[in-house]
Formats: C-alpha cells, sequence, structure tokens
C-alpha cells in the first residue's frame, strides 16, 4: 500500500474518532424557557416574525415545527414564512421590510443572500430591534447571534467519508444549492477544502449549483455523471441537491457505480439510504434550530447575555445507524 494511502486512512479513522466522540458528547442543551418566563413573554404581548429562506423543503416545516415549540414554551406569538424559493432574494427581501413595518420585538432570520438583507438589518438595528440569525447568517456583526449547524465541519464529516467509502481515490462531483447563502458557501468549502488537505488522490471534478430545486439540480448531477464517467462519488449539498443526484444516478442506472452521500433528509433520501441507492447523509437538527432562535430572541429581549454563535450540531446516518434514536431525533419526512 502506499505511504499516501496509508496516511490518508490514518487521518480519516483520526478525524472520525474526534468527530463522533464531539457529537456522541454534546449534552442536549437546557431550556432556557420557564412559566414564569412565559407569563412575563405572554403579558407583554411579545411578537417574533420569523423569515426563512424557503417553504419548498420538510426541512424548512421542521425547523418551524421547533420555533411553534419554543413559542409555546416561552410564551411569544411568531410568523414564520419564506420565499417559494431559495433563490428569491427579492420576495425574501419584501418579507423582511414587511416585517421590520410591524415593529416587532425581535426578528429572526435566515438569509437567502448573505449581503443582500445588511440594509433592512441595519434599519433593524436603528430601532433596537435585536435580529437572531438561524441556519445561514449573513455578512454583518448585526445578528446577535446565528443559531446553526457548523456546515464547514459537517462538509468536512461529508467529504471523509465519501474517501473512506470510495478507497481513498478517483473523482467525485458536488451539487449544492446557492453561492449566496453561508450555507451554501460553508458546505462547498467544507467538502472540497477537506478533499484538498487530505486526500490528495480525490479529484473534485465539478462543483453545481441548482438553487435548491430537484428539477433543475437533477439535470446538473445528468450533465456531471455523463461528462466523466469514471466519477466515483457524488456530494449533495442539501435537501434539493441531493435529490437531484439521485434522481438522475436512477435515471443513468448508475446506483451501483456511485458512491452517493447527502445533507439533511426527508422521505425521499431516508427510503434511498434504506435501499442503498444512497450510502448515507450528515443530519442537522432542524427542530432544534427553530427552538434555539426563538429561545435566544426571547433571551436577548430579557437583557441576557446570549452566545455569538449556537451549535445545534449534527450527525451522520447511514443504513446501520438511521435507526438509533438519536438519529431518528433529527429524522424528518
Amino acid at each position: 500500500m502506499k505511504l499516501t494511502k496509508v496516511l490518508a486512512i490514518f487521518v480519516l479513522l483520526f478525524t472520525l474518532v474526534i468527530v463522533v466522540s464531539a457529537q456522541d458528547a454534546a449534552p442536549e442543551p437546557e431550556r432556557y424557557c420557564t412559566p414564569e418566563i412565559a407569563a412575563e413573554m405572554r403579558a407583554a404581548g411579545t411578537f417574533i416574525p420569523i423569515i426563512s429562506k424557503g417553504f419548498q423543503h420538510q426541512f424548512w416545516l421542521a425547523v418551524r415545527e421547533g420555533a411553534r415549540q419554543a413559542a409555546d414554551d416561552c410564551g411569544v406569538q411568531i410568523t414564520f414564512e419564506g420565499p417559494e424559493s431559495e433563490a428569491m432574494v427579492d420576495r425574501q427581501m419584501d418579507m423582511l421590510q414587511t416585517a421590520l413595518d410591524r415593529n416587532p420585538a425581535a426578528i429572526i432570520f435566515a438569509a437567502v443572500d448573505s449581503q443582500a438583507a445588511i440594509p433592512l438589518l441595519e434599519r433593524a438595528q436603528e430601532a433596537e430591534i435585536p435580529v437572531v440569525a438561524f441556519d445561514s447568517g449573513v455578512d454583518s456583526d448585526i445578528p446577535i447571534t446565528t443559531a446553526a449547524t457548523d456546515n464547514v465541519a459537517a462538509a468536512a464529516l461529508a467529504a471523509d467519508m465519501m474517501a473512506e467509502l470510495i478507497g481513498g481515490e478517483g473523482e467525485v462531483a458536488v451539487i449544492a444549492h446557492d453561492q449566496t447563502s453561508r450555507t451554501g458557501i460553508d458546505r462547498v468549502a467544507g467538502f472540497t477544502e477537506r478533499i484538498a488537505e487530505a486526500y490528495p488522490n480525490i479529484t473534485v471534478v465539478d462543483v453545481q449549483y441548482g438553487g435548491g430545486d430537484h428539477l433543475r439540480s437533477t439535470d446538473l448531477a445528468r450533465a456531471i455523471m455523463i461528462a466523466h464517467p469514471n466519477l466515483k462519488g457524488f456530494f449533495g449539498a442539501n435537501e434539493g441537491s441531493i435529490i437531484g443526484v439521485l434522481n438522475a444516478a436512477t435515471e443513468l442506472d448508475l446506483g451501483d457505480q456511485l458512491v452517493i452521500i447527502g445533507y439533511d433528509s426527508g422521505a425521499q433520501q431516508i427510503e434511498a439510504i434504506l435501499s442503498g441507492l444512497e450510502e448515507g447523509a450528515v443530519q442537522q437538527n432542524p427542530v432544534g434550530i427553530g427552538y434555539r432562535s426563538v429561545e435566544a430572541a426571547v433571551m436577548a429581549l430579557r437583557g441576557e447575555e446570549v452566545p455569538p454563535t449556537i451549535d445545534t450540531g449534527f450527525l451522520w446516518a447511514d443504513a446501520t445507524t438511521i435507526d438509533d434514536p438519536e438519529v431518528q431525533a433529527v429524522l424528518y419526512q
């Protein structure tokens, strides 16, 4: 066995031990809101609008469920909305503008474009309205915190698993949702940079962006698979992206040839993992993201110190672990 392969395998095993241990050791955070705090917020008529990146994926519905749970526990009123597509920056800006016009107690926001929202967020800051970012932050220090997955680390885990599953060498490709949100930027960087630094015999031959749309991602994935007949692996960086990869692999009958790794869950992806078409996926905690975002807004409104980032964690799910209780707790259909 070549020395480079030995080193790559050692690095992979060492990294997986650290990542898995860190994830397993992370305790369930203690909930902040007590009945007394809920009564206080209820008496104040606390209203907090939540502006999501979209509604086309089950992921956002799971985030909404977590936000609703926190709203009940904390005694606040919320709304939860997002544009029809994660590419609709102008539509999201209209929603943010409307939310500001209602003079809310706080705003919770997941940016489609990490820079486009800054002028409106500056308006919120001037009005002393706390802003909590979730899932996808902005290129600004205006948000008091961001509740999200460490997407760089999560995508690096996907790269490590890919390297292990394809034997440490070969061609791989990536479909992601966009180049403008922090999630899109960080997941691509986490995956490609990890491959570049740790696996010299693996080449990322293409990275494309499908806007989180199933059909567009399918077209892009199909084109990459046809253009690279020696492709050994494919990473889909969000729910819409990985569904496109799975569709293309099924259409071209390449399921036995490709190692497919995804991100998030949803019914189609869970079925693909159980059937063996997909090797596994990085799982976020969407309910936790929604819950902790509302909780952080309430903390800020009560003058409590809020950490600058709230890491909501991630797990690896494959056919051998998908029924584990800790994995089941973060899956959504």
